[in-house]
């Protein structure tokens, strides 16, 4: 999913409830599952070392593991838990009740942004290419992601022409910057006349 796409969906979320902005913001960050986010209790969310915390044998793999918020999941999760108990859950309705189903207001939510039969699990797979595109080390991504070997993360690792040409404007960037700062060409001289020789005319 795109940036602007998350934009759009994110203010759909906001006016359906807090709960559902929130949980969408953890979900495109750091590319959890639904069963993770669900089951995230008050204690798990430490606001003073901005960290969220999966117990052991609470994840699909039984790992625990531990994320650093960032500044809109850390604005978010406060609110939600303002005025909770530890063992309360952080995802809870305008009526206190937890969040267990979501089926169809994320259904009319997402065809309302323009992104019609997106998954919640779709979100793992755009958290995990974010982390990638970003340059966090595959090593990290995985801990965050909480995937346990690099194949399968390899999986949602994927690289589409977005990326392709995100990595071709980086390139040309780079050598526009090095071209104007050491007065280069991007033609090549001839040794013979040192007129500047165009590329397709090189063996």
């Amino acid at each position: 999913m795109k940036d602007e796409d998350y934009d759009k969906l994110a203010a759909l979320c906001a006016k359906e409830g807090l709960w559902l902005r929130a949980l969408l913001a953890v979900a495109y960050n750091f590319g959890w599952r639904k069963s993770e986010l669900l089951h995230l209790r008050v204690h798990q969310i430490e606001l003073p070392t901005r960290t969220i915390r999966l117990e052991v044998g609470e994840t699909k793999n039984d790992a625990g593991r531990t994320v650093k918020m960032t500044e809109e999941v850390f604005a978010l999760l406060n609110a939600c838990v303002n005025g909770k108990r530890g063992a309360d859950y952080v995802f809870t309705r305008e009526d206190g009740k937890r969040v267990c189903d979501f089926r169809k207001t994320w259904r009319n939510v997402c065809k309302a942004a323009g992104v019609a039969g997106l998954l919640l699990h779709d979100l793992r797979r755009s958290g995990v290419r974010n982390l990638r595109r970003l340059g966090v080390a595959e090593s990290v991504a995985m801990k965050i992601s909480g995937h346990k070997t690099a194949s399968v993360f390899r999986r949602y690792d994927i690289t589409d022409e977005a990326d392709l040409a995100d990595a071709a404007s980086r390139l040309d960037a780079k050598r526009a910057e090095h071209v104007t700062q050491n007065s280069c060409s991007f033609g090549y001289s001839d040794s013979k006349t040192g007129q500047l020789a165009k590329p397709e005319n090189l063996n």
